[in-house]
């Protein structure tokens, strides 16, 4: 459940922080003044997409923060443990930031997340019906997606196993595709696949051959230098200049002063030990030395073969590792190809058997869709009472489309996607005596609004989530449909929060919370303000909203008697 909202620099908001308590809050006011805002900046707090247009202008940037109250059991406390958040007396503070230069920075309890996770925690915090989007009933695939959601219990798993057959058809039956049908290019491709083939075993590469040329081209390269300066060195330490042998001459003076006096023992030990590390060290120098060759003709050797590598490196790989690698693809890959017919049979065994056991997948899936659509159907149908449709039918049909080239299910060719064999469609008859139609084509703006609503009602008990967020769900509908989706909105307000943004006074009269939302300019700036109405100025908003700009005794009479008759409803309600 929301608790509380805090939006600072939001569009026109400068600085707004409410508190939300249980039940049903109705936000109204004026067209403009900022209401579906207000929805924007929940949607933004929950991942929705950022721009810096959302910035108020001459601000670094917008802030959104909201606090969150869970129930003992809910999903987003184990999500919470998983993605290693701390959660103390099951409440949230999520913190979004929107900077103008678009950057976004996103925090739960103090954590720092990423958009992915907060996307991920926000379908168990809110669900949000957008201003239009009962429209989405006119989308036919919109229809699946919400059988999905509402028996996801028993779908989830039937699909998943679906979905793993799927992949493995799909992949077999483009293979097949490109076996049989390409031919033409398949012989261009096994002619260029041969070339490039034997232009890599004919270089008779090695394994890091690339690394080990390099580091012996710049011990050549060097050679020269190399040899002139070890050489140079190994004469410091035993030639002419002696730089050993006075080092040892003076480990024998020093031998000679430790007979009568042991106070340079350790100075004369550190010389000793000195004298051994530089005889050591010049044996080595000579050593390394005698194994340095400058060889002109080797140098110009290793430069041809790394330009020949270099030059296979830009047409196969980044390495002769990746080149080899590639090799023994292009090998694999013409095998294939030289055994085509071979494959061919492969393919279409391995095809075969895979789709019977994807017909079975898809079938099964299929059933349990044609079960969840007749609960959800009745479902729909027993809201729509409750909305004033009590006399129309819903059906959910869940259908197949017959495809000659499509996956065989009992003696039939059926069409099969990532989402089975089904089509779903709603279909509505809104008055006795008229037949079954699509939703999408005979249903009013009203009865769009009311389906929607009762949808989302029965998704969101489904899907235990504790908070509703409908803006204008009312939009299409008056007199008794709008009374109907008042008593709607305070039923599901008994067993969830709902805020809802409304510009019928009947739905309004039924808030338990009323928040006006009213924007305040002068010459220099543009503010939206958010006010919790008392009794008295609950009155004078209904009446503006019965009567529009003019408020009257008249209107005011019958905002107060819309109240009276709503706190009887709701005590009804409670009962």
């Amino acid at each position: 459940m929301l608790l509380e909202l805090t939006i600072r620099n939001f569009a026109v908001i400068k600085e707004v922080s409410v508190s939300f308590g249980r039940g049903l809050t109705i936000l109204t006011g004026e067209t403009g003044a900022g209401k579906s805002i207000l929805i924007d900046a929940i949607s933004l707090l929950l991942g929705g997409r950022g721009s810096a247009d959302y910035v108020r202008y001459g601000c670094k940037k917008a802030e959104i923060e909201g606090l969150f109250e869970f129930e003992a059991n809910a999903p987003a406390l184990s999500l919470m443990e998983e993605m290693g958040i701390e959660v103390e007396e099951r409440t949230i503070i999520i913190r979004r930031e929107l900077a103008s230069t678009g950057k976004t920075i996103c925090r739960i309890n103090g954590q720092m997340v990423t958009l992915s996770m907060l996307r991920d925690v926000a379908p168990w915090l809110i669900n949000i019906h957008g201003q239009h989007e009962h429209q989405s009933l006119m989308q036919g695939d919109r229809h699946m997606e919400w059988l999905d959601a509402f028996g996801d219990e028993k779908i989830a798993p039937a699909f998943r196993e679906f979905s793993k057959l799927y992949g493995i058809y799909r992949q077999l039956v483009s293979e097949l595709e490109y076996m049989s049908t390409n031919e033409r290019e398949m012989v261009q491709r096994m002619d260029m696949l041969r070339f490039q083939l034997q232009e890599i075993v004919e270089a008779n590469l090695r394994p890091l051959e690339d690394e080990e040329l390099i580091k012996e081209r710049k011990k050549l390269s060097g050679g020269e230098k190399l040899a002139h300066s070890l050489e140079d060195a190994y004469r410091s330490l035993v030639g002419e200049q002696r730089g050993v042998d006075w080092i040892s001459n003076a480990v024998s003076h020093l031998e000679t002063v430790l007979e009568f006096d042991e106070e340079l023992k350790e100075t004369h030990q550190m010389v000793e030990s000195a004298f051994y590390q530089l005889e050591e060290a010049a044996r080595l120098v000579r050593d390394y030395r005698d194994t340095i060759e400058f060889d002109p003709e080797r140098l110009m050797q290793i430069e041809s073969r790394l330009d020949e590598i270099n030059r296979l490196k830009r047409k196969y790989g980044l390495s002769v590792d990746e080149i080899l690698e590639y090799a023994a693809s292009i090998e694999d890959e013409l095998d294939s190809m030289e055994n085509r017919e071979t494959r061919i049979e492969e393919i279409q065994k391995k095809l075969k058997e895979v789709a019977l056991d994807l017909a079975v997948e898809a079938t099964e899936l299929s059933q349990i869709r044609k079960q969840i659509a007749t609960i959800l159907a009745q479902a729909i149908e027993q809201e729509l009472k409750e909305l004033h449709m009590g006399r129309a039918r819903f059906e959910i049909a869940v259908n197949q489309q017959e495809d000659e080239r499509g996956l065989e299910v009992d003696g039939m060719r059926l069409r099969v996607t990532a989402n089975g064999i089904d089509t779903v469609e709603f279909l509505i008859a809104p008055n006795p005596g008229e037949p079954l139609r699509s939703v999408s084509k005979i249903a009013s703006g009203g009865e769009l609004s009311r389906i929607m609503l009762a949808m989302k009602t029965i998704l969101a008990d489904a899907e235990n989530i504790d908070t509703m967020i409908f803006d204008e769900v009312d939009t299409g509908v008056s007199g008794r449909a709008a009374q109907a989706i008042a008593e709607k909105l305070v039923r599901v307000s008994r067993r969830r929060q709902v805020l809802s943004i409304t510009h019928l006074p009947q739905v309004a009269s039924m808030a338990d919370t009323h928040l006006r939302i009213e924007k305040h300019m002068n010459e220099n700036e543009t503010e939206t303000k958010v006010q919790v109405l008392p009794y008295e100025e609950r009155v004078v908003e209904l009446a503006r909203m019965l009567g529009g700009a003019q408020v009257t005794e008249t209107t005011k009479s019958n905002a107060r008697e819309m109240l009276d008759q709503a706190e009887e409803l709701k005590k009804r309600t409670e009962g």
